[in-house]
């Protein structure tokens, strides 16, 4: 019985790409901070700051007081980081939609696959290029992802604000922002390169993008 070497993939290639862009381009998140001015009244001790895909920071502003009577500044994140994550969740886009349509002709038109080990040299072609790209991807919004970790961390955030340049006053991060999703989805990069690789080798061993099963 003729079964397409990447049968057994599909599926987990397929919840890989959903969790990609799921938790990258889904991603909201946010921290507080802390501003104590010598005189209590010109205090703020809940500053939030909220940011989300795609991680345009410098875009995302806020306000935070001065500690100098009533006024107020208004500061901004740094970074762009927009075009690394856009180009990952593009891509993981685009690979869930080919997986998925791999998954229905492996189902539906089986035959066609087999056919002169066409389909399966077609599908090894498209595979390794999506891998590529995959890998281009992640390794770039592995960088960004990087990058925003330090632009939103409220440590670096509080350097930002002129009251915190007073030693008189105290300046105190309240809360972090959570980033096990994102974390998640640069994890999720391994998935593609492991089929790629089986593709391969498989292929190398005369297999022609086909197994063999009893």
């Amino acid at each position: 019985m003729c079964l397409p070497l990447c049968h057994s993939f599909e599926i987990p290639i397929l919840l890989f790409a959903i969790f990609a862009f799921a938790t990258c381009g889904g991603y909201s998140g946010g921290l507080r901070l802390s501003v104590d001015c010598a005189n209590k009244s010109e205090s703020d001790l809940s500053i939030d700051v909220a940011f989300a895909y795609p991680f345009r920071l410098h875009q995302v502003n806020f306000d935070a007081p001065t500690c100098e009577g009533k006024r107020r500044e208004t500061l901004s994140l740094i970074g762009d980081f927009s075009s690394s994550a856009e180009f990952f969740v593009t891509i993981a886009v685009f690979a869930f939609l080919y997986s998925l349509a791999a998954t229905v002709v492996y189902i539906f038109f089986q035959n066609k696959y087999c056919e002169n080990n066409r389909g399966p040299l077609i599908d090894f072609i498209v595979t390794v290029v999506f891998s590529f790209l995959w890998l281009v991807g992640s390794s770039a919004w592995a960088k960004g992802l990087s990058d925003v970790k330090i632009a939103t961390d409220p440590d670096e955030v509080l350097l930002l604000m002129s009251a915190c340049k007073q030693q008189s006053n105290k300046c105190m991060p309240v809360r972090s922002p959570v980033m096990s999703s994102l974390n998640t989805s640069v994890v999720s990069r391994s998935s593609r390169n492991f089929k790629a690789r089986s593709r391969t080798v498989h292929l190398e061993n005369g297999g022609g993008g086909n197994i063999l099963t009893n």
